[in-house]
């Protein structure tokens, strides 16, 4: 594969991981990550030697949000999404059938965030710093943030976020299931890798299936969603 301008994408032992790598502006979501971010996510689809992909952030922070200089300059901020959006990086992740991790560290803001929130296990080193500040720009998030957070967190305290766009603690994340387990700074990188190597290790079909039944099956009735546990499980013993 070709070298990223944005992100460093190596792979080893079924692990994929793909780095963030815009360290001097805390890896700032920019129109060129976007590109690279999706070209990642296709290949690790498509690549069978892949079995599970490791999200991580160069320098100082996972992410601080998205680059202002550029979705902040477009002549409104109806464009400035649509630019955005111009790639589903945020559908492809939801879609890949194959278990991701975040390790999220320093600055999670913003769109670094909502990446996470994407991710099925998030592992905070324990002095990460979150927010969602859009609120606070005129602005409401576009990469899932009002979907994806009050699906984890809840409604009430979704909206204290949302609407303060304050910043909080790895223990607030945590506290609110936002993060799925904390980890000293210095162990952060080998305890996201050991978590990524043992889902790496499952048997990919049934992985999928349950990634595919907890996806739809979110949004159903409860007697629906027991039909399609049932039908998949059919499917995979058959």
């Amino acid at each position: 594969m070709h070298p990223f301008q944005t992100l460093i994408y190596e792979k080893e032992d079924g692990v994929a991981r793909v780095s963030l790598d815009r360290p001097a502006v805390l890896n700032a979501y920019n129109i060129q990550m976007r590109d690279d971010f999706s070209e990642a996510l296709f290949a690790v689809a498509e690549d069978p030697d892949v079995r599970a992909l490791l999200i991580t952030g160069e320098g100082r922070g996972f992410c601080a949000g998205a680059d202002l200089t550029e979705f902040g300059s477009a002549p409104s901020q109806v464009i400035a999404r649509q630019v955005r959006w111009e790639r589903d990086v945020w559908g492809q992740m939801i879609d890949l059938d194959k278990p991701i991790v975040a390790a999220v560290h320093g600055y999670c803001i913003g769109s670094g965030l909502e990446i996470a929130l994407l991710c099925d296990v998030r592992v905070a080193a324990d002095d990460t710093i979150f927010a969602m500040p859009e609120v606070r720009l005129g602005m409401i998030p576009a990469a899932g943030g009002t979907q994806t957070l009050p699906r984890n967190a809840g409604r009430s305290q979704s909206l204290d976020l949302l609407l303060t766009g304050r910043r909080f603690t790895a223990q607030e994340a945590y506290s609110m299931r936002l993060v799925t387990r904390l980890s000293p700074p210095e162990r952060l990188t080998d305890d996201a890798r050991q978590a990524a190597e043992k889902l790496a290790h499952a048997p990919p079909q049934t992985v999928a299936l349950l990634k595919r039944a907890l996806r739809e099956g979110g949004d159903m009735r409860l007697d629906d969603a027991l039909g399609l546990e049932t039908r998949l499980a059919a499917q995979h013993f058959g």
